[in-house]
């Protein structure tokens, strides 16, 4: 069976960049989607590929999903239409994973409501570090079947090969586990702070213990930045405490406007994501590990 992978617009650079991985080199294509808009809103797709008895993987990162999702929907049935034998979604960011229960009355629980939307148009689903939580697995909530790839060795790399003598900091304990096993991976030690959030851009963060920073580059690590005001306090604090300046890494970059400036304002020396997110501080490449998951879909 042959392998189509089908970008959706906006992910044009991560298909090619998956089709030059050793795992799908010379086994899988790459399939043209037109996507575009009538005047009046409504989108229009024309598929350009041949796709009967293939397996297609669309590929489409869901950060700031929402006008994203309908196209997204078409692409699975229109690919079903036209005679693909199995529909998978290759979604680095998946979104509507954080409200994953009612925090408030009236609240909906849209990491579910997300999925039962997505679930049924697909096969499998491969993603990079959803943010689950009060879901401990993806398969709570998806229908289908679910791979996730974990961006804690390709960020290992990265920080063993560019910050001098690291020491991780994690900004809350939901965060211990993921950051132990980066900072394994690095051979670098690591500490976990304590958050306190009081709204979606005020946030108060323990203090470092500065016998730990001691001749150490700080790289402050989490997998979803978006206002960056977790960091940017995290940021403040070690600079009041005189340690180095600090290196911020982050799986996801949502980075909502002028976030990356308010880190930099608070004495960021460098800021890094993973390419889940299109963003021009992506400097981690995940695209080895996915096309492997990929792959690995394919022969279940």
């Amino acid at each position: 069976m042959k392998t189509v992978l089908l970008p959706l617009p906006g992910n044009e650079a991560m298909a090619a960049a998956l089709l030059a991985q050793p795992a799908l080199a010379g086994q899988a294509e790459r399939g043209e989607l037109m996507v575009r808009s009538f005047p009046d809103g409504e989108t229009h797709l024309q598929l350009l590929s041949e796709v009967d008895g293939a397996r297609v993987v669309l590929v489409a990162t869901l950060d700031r999903p929402d006008g994203k999702l309908l196209p997204l929907l078409f692409a699975a049935a229109l690919v079903r239409d036209y005679g693909a034998a199995e529909v998978g979604l290759l979604a680095p960011y998946l979104a509507y994973m954080r409200q994953d229960t009612r925090f408030h009355p009236g609240e909906g629980v849209t990491a579910r409501y997300f999925a039962e939307t997505l679930s049924p148009r697909l096969d499998w689903l491969v993603t990079v570090d959803p943010h689950l939580h009060r879901i401990a697995r993806l398969e709570q909530v998806y229908r289908c079947a679910t791979c996730v790839v974990h961006a804690a060795p390709a960020m290992a790399e990265w920080i063993a090969a560019n910050v001098p003598k690291p020491l991780l900091i994690g900004p809350d304990q939901e965060s211990q586990q993921w950051v132990a096993e980066v900072a394994a991976l690095a051979q670098a030690p690591y500490l976990v702070l304590s958050k306190t959030r009081h709204g979606d851009r005020q946030v108060e963060v323990s203090r470092p213990d500065m016998t730990r920073l001691s001749g150490r580059t700080p790289v402050l690590v989490d997998d979803i930045v978006s206002t960056a005001h977790t960091m940017a306090e995290t940021l403040q604090q070690l600079r009041q405490l005189g340690a180095n300046p600090a290196v911020c890494v982050a799986v996801h970059a949502i980075f909502t406007e002028g976030a990356v400036e308010l880190l930099n304002g608070a004495g960021a020396a460098q800021v890094v994501s993973c390419n889940t997110v299109v963003h021009s501080s992506n400097a981690i490449a995940l695209e080895r590990w996915l096309a492997e998951a990929i792959q690995n879909m394919g022969t279940r």
